[in-house]
C-alpha cells in the first residue's frame, strides 16, 4: 500500500551570538550596561535572536542609554516594549539579520513548488528527485479529495510500481551500470511521478521573511497544506520568537494575522 504522510516541521538552528564579542563592540563604544541589563534579566541566558534585532535597532541611534547620542534624552529599557515600538514604526530591516532554519518533512512537491517563491530573505536545500530514485513513493490525501481516497491511494501506488518496474526493466541496477546513466534514468523516471508525492525541504528565513510569509501563507486563501505548514511555523515563531511577534493572533479560520503588516 502507499505509504500515507503527514507534513512535519523540525527548527534546526536559531541565532546564536558570540556575547564575549558583543560585550567588546559595546565596551567601544559606551553601551555595555545595556547587555548587563539583559543578562542580568535573563539570569544569563538571553533569547539570541531578539537579543541580535534589538543590538542591530539601538546601533542605528546609538540608543544604548540616554546620553550616548545627544539627540537621545530617553531611551526603552523594557524590551518587549522597544519591539512594540519597532514593529508599529516599521523598522523591519534590522529583523533580517536574524535567520531560523526548518526542517519540512513530508511534505508535498506543490507545496515545495510554492515556499521556493519567496526569494528575499530565504534559502533553499531540497531533495533531488535526480538523484533520489522513487522506490517509495509517500502521499498525503488532502481533504478536498477524501470522498475519493481510495482512488487516489490506487493511483499513485501504480506510478510507485512503475517507477520499479521501470527501473528494472532499463536494467540501472546491474552491476557495472555507472552512476551518471543511473542519474540519467532516474531524473527521467520523475516526470511519472505525481506531483503531490511527499518530500524533503531545509529552508532558512530572516525574522522579517517569516512575518510576511507567515501572514500570506496562512490566509484563507491560501493553499491547504500550506496553511497547514505554516500555521505549525507560526506556533514555533510565536514561541521562539515572542516579543517580535507579540502582534500576530490566530483567528477562528486558522489565520495567523498580524496587528503590524509590511513591518
Amino acid at each position: 500500500m502507499v505509504r500515507e504522510t503527514v507534513p512535519e516541521v523540525f527548527l534546526l538552528c536559531r541565532p546564536q551570538i558570540d556575547l564575549e564579542a558583543m560585550a567588546g563592540y559595546l565596551d567601544a563604544v559606551g553601551g555595555r550596561s545595556w547587555l548587563d541589563r539583559r543578562l542580568e534579566e535573563s539570569a544569563g541566558s538571553p533569547n539570541h535572536a531578539e537579543l541580535l534585532v534589538e543590538f542591530a535597532g539601538r546601533a542605528c541611534y546609538r540608543s544604548w542609554e540616554p546620553g550616548l547620542n545627544p539627540n537621545v534624552s530617553k531611551v526603552r529599557r523594557d524590551q518587549r516594549a522597544y519591539f512594540l515600538n519597532l514593529l508599529q514604526s516599521g523598522h523591519g530591516s534590522v529583523l533580517e539579520h536574524a535567520n531560523y532554519t526548518f526542517a519540512l518533512h513530508n511534505v508535498s512537491r506543490v507545496a515545495t513548488h510554492e515556499i521556493v517563491r519567496h526569494r528575499a530573505g530565504a534559502a533553499y536545500s531540497q531533495e533531488s528527485l535526480r538523484y533520489v530514485r522513487l522506490v517509495d513513493i509517500g502521499f498525503r490525501v488532502p481533504p478536498a479529495l477524501e470522498p475519493v481516497r481510495q482512488r487516489c491511494l490506487q493511483i499513485v501506488e501504480q506510478l510507485e510500481e512503475l517507477q520499479v518496474e521501470l527501473a528494472s526493466q532499463l536494467g540501472i541496477d546491474k552491476d557495472g551500470v555507472p552512476f551518471h546513466v543511473k542519474k540519467e534514468v532516474t531524473s527521467a523516471l520523475r516526470r511519472l511521478a505525481p506531483i503531490g508525492l511527499s518530500t524533503e525541504l531545509v529552508l532558512t528565513m530572516n525574522l522579517r521573511t517569516l512575518r510576511h510569509v507567515v501572514e500570506m501563507r496562512t490566509a484563507p486563501g491560501a493553499e491547504e497544506e500550506m496553511r497547514l505548514i505554516f500555521s505549525r511555523v507560526a506556533e514555533i515563531m510565536v514561541t521562539e520568537a515572542s516579543g517580535v511577534f507579540q502582534d500576530f493572533h490566530r483567528h477562528e479560520d486558522g489565520s495567523w494575522v498580524a496587528d503590524h503588516q509590511k513591518v
